[in-house]
């Protein structure tokens, strides 16, 4: 007798190398027009639209992961910190099998988890040190400022300037270390690179298409701030679009068709 499917089991067919089907790899990712920005999102939409249910049910399992994660003192945090690029790439395989007209599985959001797991969670480890760094900075930048309020005689114009300097070293430095994150999963699920060469050529593709990026990321901010507006309930649809987006992306810049 047949044993039933678990539908929560990572996914059993291997995922081959996407370069050797639709495309030469090209480390460090190569410009695109400006434009393309746009197409990502609609790209991710269209890899919505073939799977709505799953995509939506996957979208509320990693949700409730990560509440539950979120309200464990420090260990959760910590935690939620190093699995998100496992999950970040057992998405872009799910993307990738939705690209290629194979169906899309609760599983998908797990298959980080059967392959190349310690990869990502060290992708993790390292996005962790990053953000330990930046928020050390910013807050000795923070701190001296509070400390020169109450110290220095009341002199609130220079005390909020130190604020302000802090506040943008740590947006100026935490913008970075998003670039070296956000293609990096599929990077190390599609093409095995190791953690830091995945991240740094992450940054490097995301260098060179800084004004794609740009505008990305007005459209993203004003479709996210609209998906919000219903209670959050756009969310369910903006959030797959967004992670279909960044597979996109990732093709657009890191492919070269044949």
């Amino acid at each position: 007798m047949a044993q039933p499917s678990n539908p929560y089991a990572a996914p059993s067919s291997q995922v081959a190398d996407v370069s050797q089907a639709d495309g030469d790899f090209v480390p460090g990712g190569h410009s695109v027009p400006s434009g393309n920005a746009w197409q990502w999102i609609v790209d991710g939409f269209g890899l919505f639209k073939r799977s709505p249910g799953i995509w939506i049910l996957n979208l509320f399992i990693l949700f409730i992961l990560m509440v539950v994660l979120a309200v464990i003192p420090i260990v959760g945090g910590v935690a939620l910190l190093l699995l998100l690029p496992v999950f970040g790439g057992g998405l872009m395989l799910g993307c990738d099998a939705v690209m290629r007209d194979e169906p899309l599985e609760v599983g998908h959001l797990f298959a980080g988890f059967r392959d190349k797991v310690g990869q990502l969670i060290l992708v993790g480890v390292l996005y962790l040190v990053g953000s330990i760094v930046i928020g050390l900075i910013a807050g000795v930048l923070i701190g001296a400022s509070v400390f020169g309020a109450v110290f220095s005689g009341g002199n609130v114009g220079a005390s909020a300037a130190t604020l302000m300097l802090g506040l943008l070293v740590a947006l100026g430095l935490s913008v970075p270390l998003v670039m070296a994150m956000w293609f990096a999963p599929a990077l190390i699920v599609f093409h095995d690179l190791k953690p830091m060469d995945a991240l740094t050529q992450s940054f490097q593709g995301c260098l060179k298409n800084i004004v794609p990026f740009l505008v990305y990321g007005i459209i993203t901010f004003v479709i996210g701030m609209l998906a919000s507006i219903p209670a959050g309930l756009g969310w369910l649809i903006w959030g797959p679009t967004l992670i279909g987006s960044i597979y996109a992306g990732y093709r657009d810049i890191f492919l070269q068709s044949n």
